[in-house]
C-alpha cells in the first residue's frame, strides 16, 4: 500500500519543462534544471538532446536524481541542445510509453516535444485523427500535437507547429526541439508558465526561474501569452501567431504550485504568499497564542499571518522529508496512521495553546482532519484553521490533477460544516478579492479577472470542448506521454 492517499489531498501540477540551446553541457544543465523543477512532477522524467546529426534520449520512471545522477547517462546524451520534462500523471499509466519528451521522425527530420498543460478538445481531435488513420501509442493529449504537426500542409517546422496549435483548445506551455532549433510556446491566455533565460551565449526555457538559478543562468523575461520563441544559431526570434487575449495566468501558481524562491510574472512567489497570510489575518483574525504552518507549503502564509496578527510563529508540526510515495504500509492499522509518516506534532509548542493552523488549501479534507486530530492530541487548547486560498469548489481542466467536483470538500459543504467535520474551533478561507490583492491587484473584476481562478469560481476562460460534448475529460495528461 502506498502513501498516495496523503498525496491525493493536494493539487498536483502535472509537469515541468526545460530547454537549452547552444551549450556544450546541454544534457547536464537540463538534468539540473529538471532537478530544480522536481516539485512539478515526480513520477517520471526524460531528456532528449540533439547533436545536429542525431537525437539521443533517456526516459524513465522515478525522480531526476534517480535517473540522471550517473555520469554515464549524461555521456550518452551528447549535443549542444536539449529539452527535458518532469511528469506527474493523471490518467495515463506510469510507464515508458507515456514519458515525455515525445519524439517523432518526420519527413523534415526529428522533432521532440515536451508539454505542460491540458488540451480541452483533445478527445475530439484524437477521434478525428484516428478516423483519418493516425495510430496513437500513448494515452496523452501531447501526442495529439505530434499527429497534427505530421498532417499539417505547411512547409516549415515553425508553420507546421503554428498550424497544429491553432487547432487545439486549452492551456499549454511547450518546448520543442529539432536538429537546428529550440522552440518555446505559450497558449494565448498564458495559463501555464514559461520563462526565458540566458547562460553565457546559450538560451534557456523553463517552467520556473528556479531552474535557471541552479545553473547560474539569468532570467530574461516571461514568454508572453500566445508567443512563440524560436532559437537557432542565428539568435532568437519572437512570433505572435495568435489573436491577443487578456492573460489569465493560473493564480494557483502563487498559492501552491511554484517554488517559493521562483519569480513568477514579475513577483516573488515567497513575498506573494506572505502577503496572502497578511490579508488572511486582516480578514479572519482570531485570539490565539501561536501561528503554526502545515509544512511545507503553509509556511510563507503562516509567517505573513503571524506578522500581521502580532502572534508568535512556531513550528508546531514537523515534517519528515524522507517519506516517499512508495512507502510500504503493511496493515490497515498502520495505514490509518499514515499522516504521521509525513508529519508529527511538536507538543512542546502546542500544549495548552490556542493554535492557528495555516495551510495553502483544502482539497478532500482528509489530511486536514488528521492534522487537526494530531494537534489536539498534542494538547492544544483550541485549534483554528486558516486557508491561504479561497474554497476549492471546481475541478481544473487546464493541466492540474484535481478530483471530480463531487470529491472536493468545499463543493459539498459550507465553512461551518467543514469546521465540524475537520474538528476545528473555526475555519476561514481568504476571500477571492483578498487573494487578488496579495497578488498585486486591487480586487477581482468580475468582468475582466486578471487570472484563471476557475477552481475557486467555476468561471473557465477556455472552452471545455470535450466536457461540453459529453466526452470524459478525466484530465488527459498531456505530460503522460512519450513514444
Amino acid at each position: 500500500m502506498s502513501s498516495d492517499h496523503l498525496q491525493k489531498d493536494k493539487f498536483h501540477e502535472e509537469c515541468g519543462v526545460f530547454g537549452v540551446f547552444g551549450h556544450p553541457e546541454a544534457a547536464a544543465h537540463t538534468a539540473l534544471g529538471l532537478h530544480a523543477l522536481q516539485h512539478r512532477g515526480q513520477e517520471s522524467c526524460g531528456i532528449v538532446t540533439s547533436d545536429s546529426e542525431m537525437f539521443h534520449s533517456h526516459r524513465a520512471t522515478g525522480k531526476v536524481g534517480d535517473n540522471f545522477s550517473d555520469a554515464s547517462v549524461i555521456k550518452k546524451l551528447p549535443g549542444y541542445s536539449a529539452i527535458g520534462h518532469n511528469r506527474y500523471s493523471t490518467t495515463g499509466p506510469n510507464e515508458e510509453r507515456n514519458i515525455q519528451p515525445m519524439f517523432a521522425d518526420y519527413a523534415f527530420g526529428g522533432f521532440a516535444l515536451a508539454h505542460n498543460g491540458n488540451l480541452t478538445n483533445a478527445v475530439q481531435l484524437r477521434c478525428d485523427l484516428m478516423d483519418k488513420g493516425s495510430i496513437f501509442n500513448s494515452t496523452s493529449d501531447t501526442e495529439t500535437l505530434i499527429h497534427l504537426v505530421a498532417l499539417s500542409p505547411q512547409i516549415s517546422v515553425i508553420d507546421k507547429l503554428v498550424d497544429a496549435t491553432s487547432k487545439v483548445v486549452g492551456a499549454y506551455s511547450l518546448v520543442a526541439l529539432t536538429s537546428d532549433m529550440l522552440i518555446g510556446m505559450r497558449d494565448p491566455f498564458g495559463i501555464r508558465p514559461l520563462v526565458l533565460g540566458q547562460l553565457d551565449d546559450a538560451w534557456l526555457l523553463a517552467s520556473e526561474s528556479v531552474a535557471f538559478d541552479i545553473i547560474g543562468a539569468n532570467l530574461i523575461r516571461e514568454i508572453k501569452p500566445g508567443e512563440m520563441i524560436v532559437i537557432t544559431e542565428n539568435g532568437l526570434k519572437s512570433y505572435h501567431p495568435f489573436t491577443v487575449q487578456k492573460q489569465r495566468f493560473c493564480i494557483f501558481e502563487y498559492v501552491y504550485f511554484s517554488r517559493p524562491d521562483s519569480e513568477v510574472e514579475g513577483s516573488s512567489v515567497y513575498n506573494v504568499r506572505k502577503r496572502i497570510g497578511q490579508e488572511l489575518a486582516q480578514e479572519s483574525p482570531v485570539d490565539a497564542d501561536v501561528v503554526v504552518p502545515v509544512p511545507d507549503s503553509g509556511v510563507p502564509a503562516a509567517i505573513g499571518y503571524a506578522e500581521a496578527a502580532s502572534i508568535p510563529f512556531e513550528l508546531g508540526i514537523i515534517r519528515n522529508h524522507y517519506v516517499g510515495r512508495t512507502f510500504i504500509e503493511p496493515s490497515d492499522q498502520i495505514r490509518h496512521l499514515g499522516v504521521k509518516l509525513k508529519h508529527n506534532a511538536n507538543s512542546g509548542t502546542l500544549k495548552g495553546k490556542k493554535v492557528v493552523l495555516v495551510d495553502d488549501s483544502i482539497v478532500r479534507g482528509t489530511t486536514s482532519t488528521k492534522i487537526v486530530e494530531m494537534v489536539r492530541n498534542a494538547g492544544a487548547a483550541e485549534v483554528h484553521m486558516r486557508i491561504a486560498s479561497p474554497p476549492t469548489t471546481h475541478s481544473c481542466f487546464y493541466g492540474v490533477d484535481t478530483p471530480e467536483r463531487k470529491q472536493l470538500f468545499a463543493a459539498q459543504h459550507n465553512s461551518l460544516e467543514m469546521a465540524k467535520i475537520i474538528g476545528v474551533d473555526s475555519l476561514s478561507y481568504i476571500s477571492i478579492d483578498g487573494l487578488y490583492r496579495a497578488c498585486g491587484e486591487n480586487n477581482r473584476n468580475n468582468s475582466f479577472p486578471q487570472f484563471c481562478d476557475a477552481c475557486f469560481t467555476g468561471e473557465y476562460p477556455i472552452a471545455l470542448s470535450d466536457h461540453d460534448e459529453g466526452h470524459t475529460p478525466a484530465q488527459l495528461s498531456l505530460l503522460t506521454e512519450s513514444r
